[in-house]
């Protein structure tokens, strides 16, 4: 459990998710965390499946499994090591009701970031307080969308580009047609003509932090949970 900082070999070959940028950004911004090997970082996957593998029928299965990253790389996304937190059976597809049937999972995991659990090391048969942060979310686009509450179809479907997004009807598709806004601003794709007769000029669009994010949420810029309190209000204003 302790691997990834006393046994990892530095060397700047990127081999396991500690020799990331995300996590040495994850270290400088919680110090106090990242002083202690024994505590967690997580991972959490999930997708929806058919467990009757008939597609016409709308009924699905969400499986939460939660990962270790603190483990060595031939361990860490290994079956005996991945933990099944939650399954969630339904006859309809869940969509922006799952956040219901995840409140009791993520409020555990706040519980265990802020307030830690008193855990047994066996190597040195004593115990300590054991904290556990989520660092990453493993997702298809699909149920990415799902699980942020963030649109991920339509014409502002793209969350790195945030509203920036060139996209176009090509069709009965959309196209998305601004990657070259992401090279660096002197690549000669930038100027190159060749794609749509156009050059691209475009500036890389700025990442978000975490406060900017919410409050984007809290602006309304993006939908709330079809099961959140002021859907349910507006809702019986109708009725009535």
């Amino acid at each position: 459990m302790r691997w990834h900082k006393e046994k990892r070999v530095d060397d700047e070959v990127l081999r396991h998710q500690v020799d990331g940028e995300a996590w040495k950004d994850f270290d400088q911004s919680y110090p106090e965390f990242a002083r202690d090997a024994q505590n967690v970082r997580l991972g959490l996957a999930s997708d929806r499946f058919n467990p009757f593998g008939n597609m016409s029928n709308s009924y699905s299965m969400w499986p939460m499994i939660v990962v270790p990253y603190i483990l060595p790389p031939w361990k860490c996304m290994k079956v005996p090591y991945s933990m099944l937190s939650l399954l969630i059976p339904g006859p309809r597809a869940l969509r922006r009701d799952i956040d219901v049937y995840l409140r009791p999972l993520i409020d555990e995991l706040n519980e265990l970031r802020e307030n830690g659990a008193v855990t047994y090391d066996a190597l040195t048969q004593e115990t300590f307080q054991m904290h556990a942060a989520i660092m990453w979310t493993i997702n298809e686009f699909p149920a990415y969308g799902n699980l942020s509450g963030r649109t991920t179809r339509g014409y502002l479907d793209c969350t790195c580009c945030n509203g920036h997004v060139s996209s176009q009807k090509l069709r009965s598709k959309l196209g998305y047609l601004g990657a070259r806004q992401w090279l660096p601003e002197d690549h000669p794709w930038q100027k190159s003509r060749l794609f749509d007769g156009k050059s691209d000029h475009q500036s890389r669009p700025m990442d978000l932090m975490g406060e900017q994010i919410l409050e984007q949420v809290s602006k309304g810029t993006y939908k709330s949970f079809s099961k959140h309190p002021s859907n349910k209000k507006e809702k019986e204003e109708i009725q009535y």
